[in-house]
């Protein structure tokens, strides 16, 4: 069953709240120093070394975008879960996947 507007918006908010947590724990913990700024449904994450990663909601087509160095990526809510609108991958676990690679040490992000 599709979603509704309202449950897309409360999702993808959660989930962008939810990096941005991730975020304020590993600064806390000087794991790592991401800086990030969000304006609206647009998340942009800076990392050591001058790369990016955005994370952009698409609530026309109820997507979260995803750009990194390794590519531009689409997910749809599946089961539960942002999935990859070509191979299923989940959310998370392309952005940690993204994210170690661009910071050079392994990162984990978490739903």
């Amino acid at each position: 069953m599709p979603l509704s507007d309202a449950q897309y918006h409360a999702l993808a908010g959660q989930t962008l709240a939810r990096i941005e947590a991730t975020l304020d724990a590993w600064l806390q913990d000087d794991v790592i120093d991401i800086d990030s700024q969000r304006t609206g449904g647009l998340l942009e994450l800076s990392l050591p070394g001058g790369s990016k990663i955005v994370i952009n909601t698409q609530p026309p087509l109820h997507e979260l975008w995803l750009a990194a160095r390794g590519g531009g990526y689409h997910f749809k809510r599946v089961d539960e879960a942002w999935r990859d609108t070509k191979d299923g991958m989940e959310f998370f676990e392309r952005l940690s996947r993204e994210a170690s690679a661009q910071a050079g040490q392994a990162l984990t992000f978490s739903s």
